[in-house]
């Protein structure tokens, strides 16, 4: 076990944020299912199950209303889905000071 050590950012330093990459659609979290399964809404008005794949399990912790990015899977894309990354409610409001995250959805 290690011990990782927070970055120092200065209050008016700029953050890199991840923004989805080619094949990845944000969501937010509708409702938890349990083992690691949830409900998500996607940008493109889908509703998919997806799961927290075991590479990343127990380094994410998502809860409902969270905003995620998720990778549909090759096979039964429109209803399945992996999640990559989930955004704290400080970078989900920086995306949405960005534009990046549209209420409508």
């Amino acid at each position: 076990m290690g011990f990782y050590k927070k970055k120092n950012t200065t209050p008016g330093e700029e953050v890199r944020l991840r923004t989805p990459r080619t094949g990845e659609i944000l969501g937010i979290v509708l409702a938890l299912h349990g083992g690691s399964r949830m409900m998500v809404h996607c940008a493109d008005g889908k509703d998919r199950m997806c799961r927290i794949p075991g590479r990343i399990r127990n380094r994410i912790w998502v809860k409902e209303g969270d905003y995620v990015l998720i990778v549909p899977w090759s096979v039964e894309g429109d209803e399945k889905a992996d999640i990559a990354y989930r955004y704290t409610s400080v970078q989900a409001e920086a995306l949405r000071r960005r534009g990046v995250i549209n209420t409508q959805f």
